[in-house]
């Protein structure tokens, strides 16, 4: 069995050493890299080749990549680097692994062409000037044989470890049976469709109910096809920590069962939710887990390779032991995984390190996207830019003395542009050439006195550096689907201040490619209606293969009662109250035990419950609060045990109204006081406009899909168990509307509320 790697891998294997060193020194984005290559190429003789292809053999290890490019006519291979700044700084460990892979490069040319000697050319080019310094030295293909092969028996231990690993893995993993007794009713069915869906290579979107298992009934299948698939990794994707959690619990009944596969699960967490030491910088003269990061790395990494679950707390004991960061070995560690669980930027981000390392190494991944509903919101969040004039302010005043002119260009044409504004909010078909022009310069200007001052910039000035450069990316793919739109808000005794947002709409541009990057992808929730909307905004592709999954309960289970006499409307809000009150006294008089109250807004929340506690002050009641921590949402479900009796007030889509499981008598019913329908605002009316451009459905996609969803995911809180008994109260006359009901689960059964 022969093992494979790429030549960047096996170098940033083989050839890491001293310390992780993240002083800031900004490096080109990707497009930029790609231009700069292409600048050093078009400069280059007529013979010149580009992107040359080179495999090698090194025992049971085939080692592949690309070279940048080779000269003929001067016998020149080139290593290609773009950077900005002064390269003097650049540290000598990144040097070192430059031309560790110019090397491996070399040697694999020289076998290529049967060459006795070659000159190799470390080429780096400055993408600000344009300017290369090439560094060049001759080499024998003796020593670079020699190079070559000491490199690949360093890596060599470690690919046969992972080649038993694997092995050992894929064989396991064809015997593995499902880890339960029996599939739940409908598990079967979704298990079925995710392995059709894999073995086919197709995309899936699969909306199964809450209650049927989707996480193991998911997670059991891809691992069934690791073989014969041949898939490198499964990558399981959530949008909030609960999730999270949920699937690396699925994992361990795995892992528990009888013949599981060996396994390696690995949890991925932000990078400040890792970090041992958030007051130090990540440079070995700051922090003690980056000094001699990549001596230490090796060992921490044989340990961790030994464990089944990585989770947050294994690998934090593992790096702790060897005395490195947590958080750069779990980076380490997605490179040796065969599941990860990780939140959806990791792989769906601009920046994704999942989907860069899967690219880079031609990895086979499967895909599977835990509560898939969440996506169209995240998506649009992950490639939009937002900038704050008050922040822009702020660090003008405490900016370094070089660049307050760039800050002051920046500020001086957004004035200029808020100056021209009437109205406190305007969209516009495009964001402004010349702000954007004062943006670049100043992004460079700053790139520049952070190669000149390694220290580094206050966390303030950092962060808009940041924002500033996302603002520039975003606004280099600009098109249609997004909204350029320019909020003012008056701050007391001062003149307007504004934001800027280049704001995603439909996110599908951006979310097609990771789709159809992995081998499948499987997209699962109990709200995918209707499936025209998501496959439009998520650009699922045209062979997806779309599956309805029958509910494992009966409407027996369940009494949904439309309460058409209130209307939650704003403007009937105050009208509304009483009745809602006394509802909620009736049903819980009628049947006493733990229910969930959710409503549109913490201020209506607010009133129900204080007139709840005024009029029935024997009803024990808690609320959900404005930007609730991990540790208090906690403390609130914990108040939902079998044995009390109360009702909890929750925001609808908040953190209450998914991805919690309150089974059995811990929750007996819901009250939904909203249609769910995002605010009436300017921005949610542009983004109508712009829907009913694309789409011809502007309010539909904008307000009544993404507002049912929210009400069959919070209804769906109450029925987790076959057992289980329940009551929902849908409040409000519009749930009568047929419109409406289409939405709604097929296995509910509707009746008017008595009241």
């Amino acid at each position: 069995m022969s093992y494979s790697i790429a030549v960047r891998a096996l170098c940033e294997f083989t050839a890491k050493v001293g310390d992780l060193d993240l002083r800031f020194t900004p490096s080109p984005t990707a497009l930029e890299g790609i231009v700069g290559h292409r600048t050093v190429a078009s400069r280059r003789s007529e013979g010149y080749q580009n992107e040359v292809a080179l495999e090698g053999q090194y025992r049971t290890l085939t080692v592949k990549g690309r070279a940048d490019g080779y000269d003929p006519a001067q016998n020149c291979l080139e290593e290609v680097k773009t950077y900005r700044g002064d390269l003097s700084k650049q540290p000598a460990n990144h040097r070192q692994l430059h031309w560790a892979q110019a090397k491996i490069y070399g040697g694999l040319m020289c076998q290529k062409l049967q060459l006795e000697q070659i000159n190799l050319a470390l080429v780096y080019f400055d993408i600000v000037s344009e300017k290369e310094t090439c560094l060049v030295e001759a080499f024998s293909a003796a020593d670079l044989q020699l190079f070559f092969e000491h490199h690949c028996g360093l890596f060599l231990h470690w690919a046969e470890q992972e080649m038993t690993h694997r092995e050992g893995r894929n064989l396991a993993a064809q015997r593995l049976a499902f880890p339960h007794a029996d599939f739940r009713p409908g598990q079967r069915h979704l298990a079925e469709s995710v392995f059709k869906a894999v073995s086919t290579g197709r995309c899936l979107m699969a909306q199964a109910p809450t209650g049927i298992g989707k996480t193991v009934g998911t997670l059991f299948p891809m691992l069934k096809a690791l073989a014969p698939q041949q898939l490198d990794k499964v990558f399981f994707l959530t949008a909030k920590t609960p999730g999270r959690k949920l699937a690396l619990d699925a994992a361990q009944v795995i892992l528990d069962s009888a013949d599981a596969p060996p396994l390696r699960v690995l949890e991925m967490i932000a990078r400040d939710k890792a970090c041992e030491h958030p007051d130090k910088a990540c440079h070995g003269e700051s922090c003690p887990l980056a000094q001699g990061f990549y001596d230490r790395l090796p060992a921490a990494r044989q340990a961790a390779s030994q464990l089944s679950l990585l989770n947050q707390s294994a690998l934090r004991e593992v790096a702790l032991q060897h005395e490195v960061c947590p958080y750069y070995l779990s980076q380490e560690m997605a490179r040796w995984a065969d599941v990860v669980v990780a939140d959806y930027n990791y792989y769906f981000d601009f920046s994704a390190l999942l989907f860069g390392l899967a690219q880079a190494n031609n990895w086979k991944v499967a895909v599977l996207v835990d509560e898939a509903h969440n996506l169209v919101e995240r998506g649009r969040q992950m490639y939009s830019a937002n900038l704050d004039q008050a922040t822009l302010n702020s660090v003008r005043k405490t900016a370094p003395e070089p660049l307050k002119r760039s800050l002051q260009r920046v500020n001086r044409e957004w004035n200029a542009l808020h100056d021209q504004q009437l109205s406190p909010y305007q969209a516009y078909d495009k964001a402004p050439e010349k702000l954007l022009q004062a943006l670049s310069l100043c992004c460079a200007s700053i790139g520049d006195y952070l190669n000149d001052h390694p220290q580094g910039l206050d966390s303030g000035l950092q962060g808009f550096y940041f924002d500033m450069l996302q603002f520039g990316r975003v606004a280099e793919l600009f098109d249609e689907h997004f909204l350029f739109d320019i909020s003012k808000r008056d701050l007391e005794r001062k003149r307007n201040l504004s934001q800027l947002c280049l704001r995603n709409v439909v996110p599908a541009a951006f979310i097609r490619p990771r789709l159809t990057a992995a081998r499948s992808t499987v997209l699962f929730s109990a709200t995918l209606s209707p499936r025209h909307y998501y496959a439009d905004l998520l650009g699922t592709p045209t062979n997806t293969v779309w599956i309805d999954v029958e509910s494992p309960f009966s409407a027996e289970q369940l009494q949904v009662h439309i309460v058409s006499q209130i209307s939650t409307r704003y403007v009937h809000r105050q009208a509304s109250l009483e009745p809602i009150v006394e509802l909620i006294a009736k049903q819980f008089t009628q049947r006493p035990g733990n229910y969930l109250a959710f409503f549109s807004s913490f201020d209506y929340l607010q009133q129900v419950a204080q007139l709840l506690a005024e009029r029935h002050p024997h009803i024990t009641l808690w609320s959900q609060s404005r930007g609730m921590g991990e540790g208090p949402r906690q403390a609130f479900l914990d108040q939902f045990t079998v044995h009390s009796q109360g009702v909890g007030f929750a925001v609808l889509g908040g953190a209450f109204g998914e991805g919690i499981d309150l089974p059995g008598a811990r929750l007996i019913g819901a009250f939904i006081a909203t249609l769910g329908l995002a605010q009436l605002n300017p921005v949610n009316e542009q983004m109508k406009q712009r829907m009913a451009a694309i789409f011809g459905a502007g309010y539909d996609y904008t307000y009544l899909f993404p507002g049912v969803q929210k009400v069959v995911q919070a209804a769906g809180r109450v029925i987790r168990t076959q057992q289980d008994q329940g009551v929902v109260m849908l409040i409000d006359d519009r749930f009568g509307e047929s419109k409406v009901k289409q939405l709604l689960p097929r296995w509910w059964s509707m009746k008017p509320a008595l009241f």
